[in-house]
């Protein structure tokens, strides 16, 4: 139910998406085409499958190892993950000067690069689904979705009316209007952080207040002491921001086998 007063909560990606500590670790997944879009697939272990499929929605650093990482731990907890590359090689830290400096490259328009991205991603998106759906959906398979960030918002459509998921969950969001929480008719868990300036408290109060409000079923998770980008690209050798994206992927883990369980 969109209106003319649809207002942001959660504003389109900025500053603070350029941030963060690429990760380190040895991927196991696969790369494939579905739909024309280049799109990772992470395996359960041999005998941990739930069967059930997760479809993961990347934050702007798209196909990093930190994203890759995250798909293998929601495969190792038995799902069969799939991710796309909407951004088609693209991802915006690809225009930073260096991969430790959050300035970007002379010249590069970050509000060009979002409005080419969303276009394309929001065209692509719903026929990316339905090829997965075709391809690995299975009589007894339910679909859950996770986005972060970029993601979010495809996410939120899943779990609306006609979505294909019956539950999902996101963590620090972005592009996300009043909309996005009012169409929910599935189960939605929220991993956020206390200081996020894509995401501030009175939008995260704002949002909380739809959902409790027009009875949603929903979770939110809220860290202390850590930013916008926390699930994904917190300082490893940081106990407590390792804690925390430890914490994140698990609560999103527990939330979504929940709910595919009832």
């Amino acid at each position: 139910m969109s209106t003319s007063h649809d207002a942001y909560l959660a504003q389109p990606s900025g500053n603070c998406c350029l941030t963060g500590t690429i990760h380190q670790g040895k991927p196991k997944g696969r790369f494939t085409i579905i739909a024309g879009i280049e799109t990772y697939v992470s395996e359960p272990p041999a005998g941990k499958a739930n069967g059930h499929v997760l479809l993961y929605f990347p934050d702007v650093w798209g196909m990093a190892i930190n994203g890759l990482l995250i798909m293998d731990g929601f495969a190792d907890a038995g799902f069969l993950v799939l991710g796309p590359d909407y951004f088609r090689g693209d991802p915006v830290t690809k225009h930073r000067k260096d991969r430790h400096d959050i300035t970007t490259e002379p010249g590069f328009d970050f509000e060009a690069w979002k409005l080419k991205h969303t276009t394309f991603s929001d065209q692509a998106v719903p026929h990316w689904i339905k090829a997965v759906q075709e391809e690995y959906g299975k009589l007894q398979a339910k679909f859950a979705c996770v986005g972060y960030c970029f993601g979010a918002p495809y996410v939120c459509k899943e779990l609306a009316e006609g979505g294909s998921c019956v539950v999902g969950a996101f963590a620090h969001p972005a592009f996300l209007k009043e909309s996005h929480f009012r169409n929910l008719t599935q189960p939605l868990f929220l991993s956020c952080s206390e200081i996020d300036h894509t995401f501030s408290t009175d939008s995260r109060n704002h949002a909380i207040g739809i959902l409790k409000s027009e009875s949603k079923k929903y979770h939110l998770q809220l860290f202390s002491g850590v930013e916008h980008g926390f699930a994904l690209r917190g300082n490893p050798e940081d106990p407590y921001q390792r804690w925390v994206k430890e914490q994140s992927l698990q609560g999103i883990i527990g939330w979504l086998k929940f709910w595919l369980a009832q």
